[in-house]
């Protein structure tokens, strides 16, 4: 059987292509770029940007090989009735979820800020989640699409890395989804919860799921499929 070296044991790759989906969390404006919600928190939002290129050549081997992939987004309706108060109050940040910003109201669907980032944008035929939590299977029919295409394994990329991925990967592996995280695909703005969440995840035999740099990762499907 065709595998990846991965952490903490290589992962094994299922029968067919079909059924692997790449998913990519929330590389949208609010979070990688000056004047979104990162920056808002007082984070250093070029440490994100790192990711980039790296997701990039990911991302068009998914392509080449006609994987599915699922771009999300951590957005709100307008009136933010899909945005609990605690979530909404919460935290000292000179901007809220729904305030004004640079680039429109801040994690707002439609507003420029919550666009994905253009050198990652989606092309038509892929999917687009706007979600209102953290994890990409809250409020969004993500587990319906990934059951409607026989997925059976995960792909798992994007920010950040302790909470909206780390959340994504939690509730995949609950569904019984084989969790790869790519460690070069995804970035946190402190790089000490980046690192323990990649051992957290593949702590004790891959209690949550397997993580591998996108290099293996690509040169392993490249084999496979060529």
């Amino acid at each position: 059987m065709p595998s990846i070296p991965a952490l903490p044991y290589s992962y094994d790759l299922p029968a067919s292509p079909s059924q692997i989906a790449l998913i990519i969390i929330d590389m949208q404006r609010d979070f990688m770029e000056p004047g979104g919600f990162g920056d808002a928190l007082g984070n250093d939002v070029m440490r994100l940007q790192a990711i980039v290129p790296t997701l990039k050549r990911l991302l068009d081997t998914a392509r080449a090989m006609n994987l599915l992939i699922v771009h999300t987004t951590e957005s709100h309706q307008p009136d933010l009735s899909d945005c609990p108060i605690a979530k909404l109050k919460r935290g000292n940040a000179k901007l809220k979820i729904g305030d004004p910003g640079p680039m429109g109201r801040i994690l707002v669907l439609g507003e420029p800020g919550n666009a994905i980032i253009p050198e990652l944008a989606a092309k038509p035929n892929e999917i687009v989640l706007a979600k209102p939590g953290k994890g990409a299977f809250y409020h969004t029919p993500l587990e319906q699409i990934l059951q409607e295409h026989g997925i059976t394994h995960l792909l798992i990329t994007g920010v950040t890395t302790e909470v909206c991925v780390q959340t994504t990967m939690r509730e995949a592996n609950d569904r019984g989804y084989e969790c790869l995280l790519v460690e070069d695909c995804t970035e946190s703005y402190f790089p000490e919860f980046k690192q323990a969440t990649l051992e957290m995840v593949r702590a004790q035999g891959g209690i949550v799921g397997w993580t591998a740099p996108a290099e293996s990762i690509i040169a392993a499907l490249t084999d496979w499929n060529g």
